[in-house]
């Protein structure tokens, strides 16, 4: 598949071994639907988004999908791939 309509991004910090293995588990999802997830690290965010480190940054990784919460922590596969089909 090569048109999506839905982005994902996933909240991150440097040293954080789940958000590392989230990672590689969106690139998998992504790349079946044709697009690379985007990173936002939190706290380099912060600088100019301090809401974005306050709001996620004791809960690593979160998942994004459109710009809304999806998951936290673990990425939820079957559900995530559910959603980037709608």
């Amino acid at each position: 598949m090569t048109n999506h309509t839905h982005s994902v991004t996933l909240l991150t910090r440097a040293g954080c071994g789940l958000c590392a293995t989230a990672l590689e588990q969106l690139r998998v999802i992504c790349a079946e639907f044709g697009f690379e997830p985007a990173t936002v690290d939190v706290d380099e965010a912060a600088a100019t988004d301090p809401g974005l480190r306050a709001e996620y940054g004791d809960r690593l990784p979160v998942v994004l999908l459109d710009g809304r919460e999806h998951s936290y922590f673990d990425v939820d596969e079957t559900r995530l791939r559910a959603d980037l089909e709608r």
